[in-house]
Parts: structure tokens; C-alpha cells; sequence
């Protein structure tokens, strides 16, 4: 299943986090993939603090995973410079643990993430972005959720 939307403005960005972190459960994986500058830090931004986390959550580009403890931990990852490098690091310990994994350039890491993610793909359209929002399984009812 899935939706697609037009986004215009930040507001539009915290209302779709805000929506999905309605959802959000422990081993919960959103996957996200776009352009350079599409919004993927934005959104996980957002949706971090609707998960109730307070500290700053930047992009973890050279540290492949930032770690932030809450009720239901964020896992935040960014496995764009995997690419070349292969899997040699140990983040399974993550995508299927008690918290919530936002990976950033998931289809790098296609191969090792559960069977059924929520994806999130963020495409530039000049000042606007295309959001298509794609989920089976436990996914459905939030993308459902998301459908005008």
C-alpha cells in the first residue's frame, strides 16, 4: 500500500512525523531515501521530538548511527558511505531491537532490514517535495492513516 503527497512547507513535514510517530512501536524501521537537502534529517527531526525526544538530532553522516535514549529509543542512522564499505558494521542489534530505527539511504541496506519497513521516499520538485509513503503488513494502518 501506499500514498503519495505534494509538501510545501516545514509544517506539512512535523504533521506527517507527527502522524507517523502516532504509530511508532519498539522495533518499529522507517526507511528513508531522497535527494541531498530533500528533508530525510528534517523529517527525523520531527519525528523525534513527537517521540518525546529533547536532545538535538542531527544528521549522523560520519558516525553511520546516533543513539537517542527515550521511553521508546531512536536508533538514527545514515548508511549512505556503507555503500562502498560493505556491512561490516553491527546495527542488527538495532533494526531489530526495542526502539525505533530511522535509516537514512535504507536501500543501501535493503538486503539486511526486516522483510516488512516503512519507506519513505522524499523526491525534490523544484521548492516542493513528493512524499511517497509505502508500507505491508504492520505498515498498512499508518499508511493508511496518511491517505486524504
Amino acid at each position: 500500500m501506499e500514498t503519495k503527497r505534494i509538501i510545501t512547507t516545514l509544517e506539512e513535514t512535523n504533521q506527517l512525523a507527527k502522524t507517523i510517530a502516532h504509530f511508532a512501536f519498539p522495533g518499529m524501521v522507517i526507511g528513508l531515501s531522497g535527494d541531498l537537502g530533500s528533508g530525510k534529517t528534517t523529517f527525523t527531526q520531527f519525528f523525534a521530538t513527537h517521540l518525546g525526544i529533547r536532545d538535538i538530532v542531527n544528521s549522523p553522516t560520519f558516525t553511520i548511527l546516533k543513539i537517542y535514549p527515550n521511553h521508546l529509543p531512536l536508533y538514527h542512522m545514515d548508511v549512505y558511505r556503507l555503500a562502498d564499505a560493505g556491512y561490516d558494521y553491527e546495527l542488527d542489534d538495532y533494526l531489530f531491537g526495542t526502539g525505533v530505527s530511522v535509516v537514512e539511504w535504507y536501500p543501501v541496506i535493503q538486503k539486511y532490514l526486516p522483510d516488512s519497513i516503512l519507506e519513505i521516499i522524499i523526491t525534490l520538485q523544484g521548492e516542493h517535495r513528493q512524499v511517497v509513503v509505502k508500507g505491508s503488513g504492520m505498515y498498512e494502518s499508518i499508511v493508511q492513516a496518511l491517505i486524504p
